[in-house]
């Protein structure tokens, strides 16, 4: 970790018209959808922005090859598990953000701050009364969720939104949730996530061929079988077991299908039972966590990608977006996908995938059937959606107005 009373020439020279402060709990290299968000919006300004964020495994490496300087609070390995350990860690970002915050003001005299996520904000509303600056802050999904189970907590969630300079939502489901459940007049901004093309460390479709041919040779799946794909954390609400749950028809339907699932989590028992009881095991393949630079190749060897995704607010979880439809989405591979939360930025129906019921089985199904049997069809898919993959707002556009 970077000792934040010192800062090395190098990084000063880099820093010396850095007028935005991007405070963020969780960053790269911790791998996550927020994290390669809040990452690439520190990427299009590195001559604006510092940030500051929490430590993890593996940083001090990381750091010292970004183009922005990067500060580090401590995130101690006993506040990772346990509810105490949660509500710990929680008050040690929400300190630390605001003790670091205020010296870094002190050393660059920054104008702005960008608060990474709609947690620990009662940090972010000091600080916007202390410090001469004004503020931005992104809400994703389940960060509004975690503001509704406390009227105390909601009342001041909400202070912050009408003393912020703007809003940023991940997806227009989020900024429709945030709007019908807070009051406000502050602007909201809608800026998909983008992908980061250097993820991935792919340069060539040649390399993409190789890649494809090396990761079903890995898992003893024929190259004219149909490959879905599925990544994410294997957790109930990424409906995982949908997926394998209609593997069987669609055999009986005489296709050569295989089902490729990266990731981990609780459910990964559960799930590998349940190809067992349908007798489909040697048709799931469980890649475990794939690194992002072997990532591309999990892509590159699939047909199609599916996550079909279940909205569980009662249990605080929802789909703000998902890049990884984006990802699938850059490398040409169409998507089926659930008609829920933010999904539908980034998946539009015949365009660049299918939108199904995730409660209907025929609705799915019929969706994997077209796919699966449909090549020219997943190709006409997959090519908008690398198109759309393509397009992205950048969050310079937040300040449109100049620097005033």
């Amino acid at each position: 970790m970077e000792n934040i009373s010192r800062l090395e020439t190098k990084i000063k020279e880099k820093a010396a018209s850095a007028d935005i402060l991007v405070i963020s709990r969780t960053f790269l290299p911790s791998a996550g959808g927020v994290e390669e968000y809040i990452y690439n919006r520190c990427l299009q300004d590195p001559d604006r922005v510092i940030a500051l964020v929490a430590g993890c495994s593996g940083d001090k490496a990381f750091d010292k090859a970004q183009r922005f300087p990067v500060y580090r609070w401590p995130n101690p390995k006993y506040c990772h598990s346990g509810l105490l350990g949660s509500i710990l860690e929680a008050f040690l970002n929400l300190v630390w953000s605001f003790v670091l915050a205020i010296k870094l003001y002190f050393r660059y005299h920054y104008r702005y701050i960008e608060w990474g996520h709609g947690y620990d904000f009662i940090s972010l509303l000091l600080l916007s009364y202390l410090l001469p600056i004004r503020f931005f802050i992104y809400v994703h999904g389940n960060d509004l969720l975690s503001s509704l189970q406390n009227y105390i907590i909601k009342s001041l969630f909400e202070l912050t939104l009408k003393r912020a300079k703007g809003i940023v939502c991940k997806s227009s489901f989020t900024r429709d949730y945030l709007c019908a459940n807070f009051r406000f007049d502050t602007p909201t901004h809608v800026i998909n996530p983008a992908v980061r093309r250097e993820k991935f460390g792919v340069v060539s479709s040649g390399d993409l061929d190789d890649l494809r041919i090396r990761v079903r040779d890995a898992h003893d799946i024929p190259q004219t079988a149909v490959v879905i794909l599925s990544v994410g954390r294997f957790v109930k609400r990424k409906g995982f077991d949908l997926v394998i749950e209609n593997l069987t028809p669609l055999l009986t339907l005489g296709l050569d299908v295989h089902y490729i699932l990266c990731g981990y989590g609780p459910d990964e028992l559960e799930l590998y039972s349940l190809a067992c009881r349908l007798r489909v095991e040697r048709r799931v393949h469980f890649a475990g966590y794939v690194p992002d630079h072997e990532l591309g190749g999990y892509y590159a060897a699939c047909d199609l990608f599916a996550m079909l995704t279940l909205d569980n607010i009662k249990a605080a979880s929802i789909e703000g977006l998902g890049i990884v439809f984006l990802e699938a989405g850059y490398f040409g591979k169409p998507v089926i996908a659930s008609y829920v939360g933010g999904v539908t930025d980034v998946v539009r129906h015949g365009e660049n995938g299918i939108l199904v019921n995730p409660y209907s089985g025929n609705d799915m199904l019929q969706a994997f059937r077209r796919l699966c049997q449909d090549q020219q069809l997943r190709e006409q898919l997959g090519s908008t959606g690398k198109a759309l993959a393509n397009r992205r707002t950048l969050h310079r556009s937040l300040y449109a107005g100049g620097r005033s």
